[in-house]
Order: C-alpha cells, then sequence, then structure tokens
C-alpha cells in the first residue's frame, strides 16, 4: 500500500507530507485546492508524463517520494530482474523534476529508468481519472477493458508476436516478388554497381595512401635532381672536384709542414676527419636517390589508379569506404534477387503454417472472450444495481473479422438503461453520471482480476448526487476493506465514509500561494463535512447533521 507522500515545490504545493492508511483515504477542499495535484504528485512519483511548468514558479526543482510496504510479488519480481531487492522493508520511489524539463527517477535510492518507475508504478497504484470515464466512450478501448477482466494478457502477448512475424513474412514475400520489370531493372542496377567496384580490389583507406604516393611520385624528379647535385658537389663530378677532393687537397698541401709546425698536425687531423664525414654524407645521399627514384610503369600505373578511383567515387558520391560497403550490400542484394524464387518458395512455406498457428490463437483468444463477455456482464450488472443503477443492462457486441494485432474480434459495449429497450452504444446514451457509475463498476469487477494493491479515484463522483452518490461512498469503502483506496471528492455522501479524511486548503503566505494537507480528527471531518453541507453558512444544526452522517456511516449508533 502507498503509506506515505512527500512532496516538495510541485505546482501550488511548497511542502506537504501525507501519510495514508489501509483503507479508506478521502481528500476534500474547495475547488481550485490543489486535490488533483496530490493526485498529479502521485503520477509524477509513478513515472507517469509530466512537464517542467508543474515546477512551483520561483524553484529549481521539484520533488515527489513515495512509500510503500506489502509489495505485491509481481513488482517484486520485476524489481529483482532488475537488481533491486524489494522482499523486505518498505520501497521508496522518486521523482525529481528541474524547471529545465529534466527528471531523474530513483528506487530505493537507486537511479532507473523513468520507464522501469512506470512499469514498477503500475502494478503498485490504480489511478482512475475524469480522463477515464472518456474510454468507455471508445469502443478501441472496450476491448483492452475485456481482455483486463478475462486476464489474457499473455495469451494476447503470444498472439502479438507471432502476429508480428507473419507481418515481417509478408512484407519480405511482397519485397521478394517485385514485378518482373522492376526486377530486371534492379539486377541490371546492382550488377552495373558490383561489376565497376569489385575489380578494383578496393582497401579501406586506400585512396588516402594512393593520395600520399602520388603527391610523392609527382616531386621525386625535383628531388632527384637536387640529391644528384648535392652529391656531386661533394664527390665531384667530370672535370670539376668535390668538397671531398678540396679537403682532401688542402691535407696533402699542408701535410709537408706538419713536422716543423705542431699546430698544422691537429688542423690536419680535423681536415681528414671532416673529409670522412662529407664521404659518409654523399654515400648516403646516394642511397636516397635511389630509393626515391621512381619508375615510369609504376608512374603511370599509380597515376591511373588513382584516376579510376576518382571515377568511381565521384559516380557514386562517397569515399572508398562507401564504395566497399555500397559493393557489399548491393552484391547480397543481387544474390537474395537472383534467388528469390527459391527464397519466395521458403518463407511461403514458413508463412502458411504461422497464419495457421496465428489464426487457431486468435479463435483462442475469441472464445475466451466471448466466455468472458457472460460473466463481464453479469458482474457489471450486479454492480451497477447496488450503484442505484437497477435498470442498466450492459452487453458486448462482439464481432469478428481479418486478423489484427488484437486478434479477430471488435468489441463494444452497449447499455439499455430502461426496462425493455434495446442495448446501444455506451456513447449515445450515457450520461456524465451514469458514465462514472459505469467506469466504477468497471473498475471494481477488473480490480478483482490482479493484484494492484492500491486504487485511486479523482472525482469518481462526477455528474453524480444524491442516493447514488451514497451508494458510490458505500461500494468505495467496501472495496477499501481488500485494498487501499484513495478518492477525491466534493460529495458529502462519500466524504463521510472516509477511514482517513485529509483536508487540501490553499492560503496565501507572504505574498505566494500555499496549498496545505491536513488529516482531520473527529472535531475537523464534522467541520468539513458540514462545510460541504452548508457551504459557508455552518450552523449548529450543520454540524449535528454532519456528525450524525458520519456515526451512520461508519455504524456508529
Amino acid at each position: 500500500m502507498l503509506r506515505e507522500l512527500y512532496i516538495e515545490n510541485l505546482a501550488v504545493i511548497e511542502k506537504a507530507s501525507v501519510s495514508f492508511q489501509n483503507s479508506l483515504n478521502i481528500f476534500t477542499g474547495e475547488t481550485g485546492a490543489g486535490k488533483s495535484i496530490l493526485i498529479g504528485g502521485i503520477n509524477a512519483a509513478l513515472g507517469q508524463r509530466v512537464s517542467r511548468e508543474i515546477v512551483r514558479t520561483g524553484a529549481k526543482k521539484a520533488v515527489v517520494s513515495a512509500v510503500f510496504d506489502s509489495i505485491p510479488q509481481g513488482a517484486v519480481k520485476l524489481l529483482e530482474e532488475n537488481g533491486i531487492s524489494a522482499e523486505e522493508g518498505d520501497l521508496i520511489v522518486s521523482r525529481e523534476i528541474s524547471a529545465d524539463g529534466k527528471s531523474s527517477a530513483h528506487i530505493n535510492s537507486r537511479p532507473v529508468s523513468v520507464s522501469l518507475l512506470r512499469d514498477v508504478g503500475a502494478m503498485l497504484v490504480n489511478i482512475h481519472g475524469q480522463h477515464d470515464n472518456q474510454a468507455l466512450l471508445s469502443p478501441e478501448k472496450h476491448l483492452e477493458l475485456l481482455d483486463r477482466y478475462a486476464g489474457l494478457e499473455n495469451l494476447l502477448e503470444d498472439y502479438r508476436a507471432d502476429f508480428k512475424r507473419l507481418q515481417v513474412l509478408s512484407r519480405e514475400i511482397k519485397r521478394l516478388a517485385l514485378g518482373e520489370q522492376e526486377k530486371e531493372n534492379r539486377v541490371k542496377k546492382l550488377s552495373k554497381i558490383v561489376s565497376d567496384i569489385k575489380p578494383m580490389e578496393l582497401t579501406a583507406g586506400e585512396d588516402d595512401e594512393i593520395e600520399r604516393r602520388f603527391k610523392l611520385a609527382d616531386s621525386s624528379r625535383e628531388l632527384t635532381d637536387a640529391l644528384m647535385a648535392s652529391t656531386a658537389q661533394l664527390y665531384g663530378a667530370d672535370e670539376a672536384g668535390g668538397a671531398s677532393l678540396a679537403v682532401t687537397e688542402v691535407c696533402e698541401r699542408l701535410s709537408p709542414f706538419s713536422e716543423d709546425f705542431s699546430d698544422l698536425e691537429h688542423i690536419i687531423g680535423r681536415l681528414e676527419s671532416l673529409r670522412i664525414e662529407l664521404d659518409d654524407i654523399a654515400s648516403e645521399l646516394i642511397r636516397l636517390t635511389g630509393s626515391v627514384e621512381i619508375n615510369p610503369a609504376e608512374f603511370a600505373a599509380l597515376s591511373k589508379r588513382r584516376d579510376d578511383i576518382l571515377i568511381l567515387k565521384k559516380r557514386y558520391a562517397t569515399d572508398v569506404d562507401g564504395l566497399i560497403s555500397l559493393c557489399e550490400q548491393s552484391g547480397e542484394e543481387l544474390l537474395a534477387l537472383t534467388g528469390s524464387e527459391n527464397r519466395i518458395g521458403e518463407l511461403s512455406s514458413e508463412k502458411t503454417e504461422l497464419l495457421k498457428q496465428v489464426s487457431r490463437k486468435a479463435a483462442e483468444l475469441s472464445k475466451k472472450r466471448a466466455e468472458a463477455a457472460e460473466r463481464f456482464c453479469a458482474e457489471v450488472a450486479a454492480e451497477l444495481e447496488f450503484l442505484n443503477m437497477p435498470s442498466v443492462k450492459i452487453a458486448v457486441s462482439h464481432q469478428k473479422g481479418k486478423l489484427t494485432v488484437n486478434g479477430m474480434d471488435s468489441v463494444e459495449f452497449l447499455i439499455s438503461a430502461n426496462v425493455g429497450e434495446e442495448p446501444k452504444p455506451i456513447a449515445k446514451i450515457a450520461s456524465g453520471g451514469e458514465l462514472s457509475r459505469i467506469m466504477l463498476a468497471l473498475k471494481n469487477v477488473i480490480a478483482d482480476r490482479d493484484d494492484v494493491p492500491t486504487l485511486i479515484f479523482d472525482e469518481i463522483d462526477t455528474g453524480v448526487s444524491g442516493r447514488a452518490a451514497g451508494k458510490i461512498g458505500v461500494k468505495l469503502r467496501r472495496i477499501s476493506r481488500m485494498r487501499q483506496v484513495l478518492c477525491v471528492t466534493h460529495l458529502t455522501q462519500i466524504a463521510v465514509q472516509a477511514d482517513c479524511h485529509l483536508l487540501i486548503e490553499k492560503t496565501v503566505e507572504s505574498g505566494r500561494t500555499v496549498t496545505n494537507v491536513t488529516e482531520l480528527d473527529r472535531e475537523g471531518k464534522i467541520d468539513e463535512i458540514a462545510r460541504l453541507l452548508g457551504g459557508e453558512n455552518v450552523t449548529e444544526t450543520t454540524l449535528k447533521n454532519a456528525a450524525e452522517l458520519i456515526d451512520a456511516a461508519h455504524g456508529i449508533s
């Protein structure tokens, strides 16, 4: 059950901490006091969609936390599958919504995705708002309600998996079974791509490497001339002597005088070292000349390769890596097309068998829906009779048609509002008050089929008054003996049934609107019921009447 709710900076609620009982919790307050904001806070904590406008003006973020205990096994299993232990102790879910629109979610202080929070929340709380009444006006929603009642979710999920596979097979067969002319044109196009690219035997990044080699080859002649000229200047060429020979001649010219002039011996030694270094440099230049010099035939082949690649890159508007990928994909598609006749046969056989399986599962769904519809109508009728609608009968229009993602059935709820009248679509004859009671009846019937421990009703009493409102109050109280119930109401007949009565009040503090949530004691309950009865004109008689109504609702004489 939902035990506690903490809200901070959510719309007009600056701070609120609310405790709930495992029974019937009623919210009342004047229009606009913020009752629905409290429900919106629970929605936010459970991972539902919120906007940044919900953050209180001037605040950086809104924070909503909810504490649950007695977690249902389905939620425990889902949490454990996601690495979160929930077998013992409380489960704390929280949501932060920043003023810039970003949000984060946590379960037991661990960051989780909002989608996981939403999936877990759906197993903890079932919220019925005014918009849910509109689901009754939409036949598309009726099948979903019937399936929930019948517990067909797993069977429907299994059917949908096969149905989606059937759709995939149909699309694949259709793709392969192209018109002959279209197929021929496609084969020609793909063959041209493959014949253009595959013989080139391209390698990844080859165009960049060729550009580098081409630039080097293109400048090799000038580099070779520079190397040869430099070598000649060091070694000498033809009749001219080079630097090495000049050094040698200097040494020979100075050597006869080295015995008489000792300083010359040192200089001659340095010159000898210089000549050796010059000879070594010249040898290195000769080696480099041989490595740089490009064979004319090799240069021509490199130039042609470069031009061929440039043509393909322009033709197909991509680089070498893109050409390689295009060739591979085209080859695969070409193989599929040229072998499509065999493949179509294989897929068609698989489709035939799958269609039989899908049809069989659709028929099983249809049978179970038909069986459930009878029970469903009987149980809803019993609920409606209690809710002061004894003449209203509900029927299910069940039509079979072509296979869809939901099976072969279309379903619509029909009602007969008066004895002797033929059932007609709900949208055509139900009033707002009738919609509220019909939805409460449906919720109660469906709730018996799941283990969601907390039910929330946001103004289930729309369009209802008098005796019918009293019946709704009693029904909510009875439901709360099996499940926790939270209900927003403005009707006395429902409010008096509260085990925990919470008053939502809006005040102005320091120039700002503030909403406060207060759990009422007996005296507070009497005052609030008196306000609902008499508005601002609360008298002793009104207070006495309020106390009597509360005592009567709780069996106190």
